[in-house]
C-alpha cells in the first residue's frame, strides 16, 4: 500500500467493520420492531436467553457494555415486563437480572430473526457463519493484544 492510500478511510479495517456493523443493525430494525425491541435490547435478551439470572456486571461483560449504558437499558426492559432486577441476597452490591415469563416467551417470537436476516442480506447460513467466525477470531486477537498491554 502506498503512502497516499495508507490513511484513506476506505482502506481502514476498523471503518469497514464499523460501517458493516451499522448496516447490519439497520437490517435488524424492521425485524425487531415486530418484537418491540431495539437492537441493543435484542442482544441483551439473547444473552439472557442463553444464561438467565446473571449479575449486571456479568451481563455487561458479556455484551461489552458498561453499567452506565446497561442500567437504563435494563430499566426499560423491566418496564416492558421482560425482566426483573433485584439485589443479590449474598452480596447487596450486586443486582441480579432474571427473565420474566413474558421475557422467556418472547424467545419463541424471536426464533426466526437470524434466518430472516440472512435471507434479507442475501447470505446463506454458511456464509454468515464463516463471516461470524472470522470476526470472532479477529476479536479474540484484539482482546489478546489488549490483555498483553494491560
Amino acid at each position: 500500500m502506498n503512502t497516499d492510500s495508507v490513511l484513506k478511510l476506505d482502506n481502514q479495517l476498523c471503518f469497514a467493520v464499523y460501517a458493516c456493523a451499522r448496516e447490519i443493525t439497520k437490517l435488524y430494525h424492521p425485524l425487531l420492531k415486530e418484537l418491540g425491541l431495539t437492537y441493543t435490547q435484542y442482544v441483551t435478551m439473547l444473552a439472557l436467553w442463553e444464561q438467565d439470572q446473571v449479575t449486571v456486571k456479568q451481563l455487561g461483560h458479556r455484551l461489552y457494555l458498561d453499567s452506565g449504558t446497561l442500567t437504563p437499558l435494563l430499566k426499560k426492559l423491566e418496564a416492558m415486563g421482560l425482566l426483573t432486577r433485584s439485589r443479590d441476597k449474598q452480596d447487596e452490591r450486586s443486582v441480579i437480572i432474571q427473565l420474566t415469563e413474558q421475557g422467556i416467551r418472547l424467545k419463541d417470537k424471536a426464533i426466526d430473526i437470524p434466518e430472516r436476516l440472512f435471507c434479507q442480506a442475501g447470505l446463506s447460513p454458511e456464509e454468515a457463519e464463516a463471516f461470524r467466525k472470522q470476526i470472532t477470531d479477529m476479536l479474540e486477537k484484539v482482546q489478546h493484544i489488549q490483555g498483553d498491554n494491560n
